[in-house]
């Protein structure tokens, strides 16, 4: 593949729509087209086979003509974790969209056929959700706000709706807004709650709409308490070959990892999108790599965030190590492709790291036919707590991590301080750069 391209795979049963889907991308230098397909079966086979960094797809195809397409996208998304998803749709139900993002928005878009051939809209959205961006139609989000639009809101309460019907993380609307997450986070759910008090019949429909997508986004982003992402390389289904029944669960002592680049969203903004997928695609890969090194697995990747857990479901005694040694060394994995982005001018990644250490309860979740693997617990959101007070290039211990290591790591204890979820200050360690040469 020529250096700079975005890969592409289409889905549509219309051969007409298809062909000219292909004939219009082929016409920018920066995309390639990999492949395509006409139902469910070939969309997730093609995909599997391409790996490409988007899929561009039709809602309805065979064989049942309801929502395969959204589903094939799903389905490639939890064996590619990161690939971007475009819907091409011809429906403008909110539903759909709102279905779309349950799992999260970050490398969705959703556009309406009709629309696609003004301007530069498919092209331009293809490379924001191959950096892991989203794209909503204006349409979609104009009906997603109708209902609630005449409630007395504020023009900044305007504004607000606009970002979440538009499936912006929380993150992305702070950085927007250039305030914290925090503060936008209880800025929205005061706005529902504004618009809940005032709302007409009317608008309950369209506020139910927006809930479910703005905790969909939440869910995802803050990496919730029940992360279930289909593991790489087969796990789930053979943990169930291994005599794991559906819906069992179990209780495990794990470390788990959260990783975030610093500053992600100021890259994003100045760099080119097609480069930028690029970078992207190499940290994944680099990260997999060093997690995949020291014994864990790699739950998912989302937009530029990883998440792995070490002890689940392979049991390790020396999980906290092994967790340990996977952050050291993704630092250092991403420390060397630094050096390379350097000399051809872009701009770096610096990572920040959270090990959390504690009990999980783990389960095989879904169906026969699509199983997923769940991690439920504190420990979880701990971990993804703590990543957030590593400055770029650092990595925080929880206690409990700390104290599994023998012998102890040269850290530096940080002031106690409370974090979302908990009552009680959390003691947590920096991890000293010596110890990570």
């Amino acid at each position: 593949m020529p250096d700079g391209r975005i890969t592409v795979y289409l889905a549509d049963d219309n051969l007409i729509v298809r062909e000219g889907v292909r004939a219009l991308l082929s016409l920018e230098p920066d995309l390639e087209i990999v492949g395509a397909a006409a139902d469910y079966d070939e969309l997730v086979a093609g995909a599997e086979a391409s790996n490409p960094q988007v899929v561009v797809t039709d809602i309805r195809m065979p064989p049942n003509f309801q929502q395969e397409g959204i589903d094939a996208a799903k389905e490639v998304r939890k064996r590619h974790p990161g690939t971007g998803i475009v819907i091409l749709s011809q429906y403008d139900e909110p539903e759909y969209a709102v279905n779309l993002l349950s799992e999260g928005s970050a490398g969705y878009a959703y556009l309406l056929k009709d629309r696609i051939a003004e301007g530069d809209q498919l092209v331009k959205a293809i490379r924001i959700v191959a950096t892991g961006g989203n794209v909503l139609d204006d349409q979609i989000i104009a009906a997603l706000t109708a209902p609630v639009s005449d409630t007395g809101l504020t023009g900044a309460e305007d504004e607000l709706l606009q970002m979440v019907a538009a499936g912006k993380p929380i993150k992305a609307i702070a950085a927007a807004l250039d305030s914290t997450p925090a503060s936008v986070s209880e800025q929205v759910e005061g706005l529902f709650l504004k618009i809940a008090q005032e709302a007409s019949s009317g608008a309950a429909g369209g506020l139910r709409r927006l809930r479910m997508l703005h905790e969909a986004i939440v869910d995802r982003e803050e990496q919730g308490e029940t992360l279930s992402r289909l593991l790489p390389g087969g796990i789930a289904e053979k943990l169930q070959r291994e005599g794991r029944r559906i819906g069992e669960t179990e209780r495990l002592n794990v470390t788990v990892l959260m990783s975030d680049i610093r500053g992600y969203s100021t890259i994003a903004e100045g760099a080119d999108p097609s480069a930028l997928a690029h970078q992207l695609n190499t940290h994944r890969a680099e990260m997999n790599r060093a997690i995949l090194d020291a014994g864990g697995t790699v739950m998912q990747f989302v937009g530029d965030a990883v998440m792995a857990v070490f002890g689940a479901p392979i049991a390790y005694e020396d999980h906290p190590r092994r967790a340990l040694e996977a952050a050291i060394q993704m630092h250092e994995y991403q420390a060397k492709v630094n050096a390379t982005w350097e000399a051809e001018g872009l701009s770096a990644f610096l990572l920040g790291i959270g090990l959390s250490t504690g009990e999980v309860a783990a389960a095989l979740l879904g169906s026969e036919e699509r199983l997923e693997y769940t991690l439920v617990g504190d420990t979880v959101n701990l971990s993804q707590r703590l990543q957030q007070f590593a400055e770029g290039g650092g990595t925080v211990l929880s206690e409990a991590t700390y104290k599994a290591l023998s012998p102890p790591p040269d850290v530096t204890a940080l002031d106690p301080a409370l974090v979302k979820g908990r009552d009680a200050l959390v003691t947590a360690f920096l991890l000293n750069k010596g110890e990570m040469a």
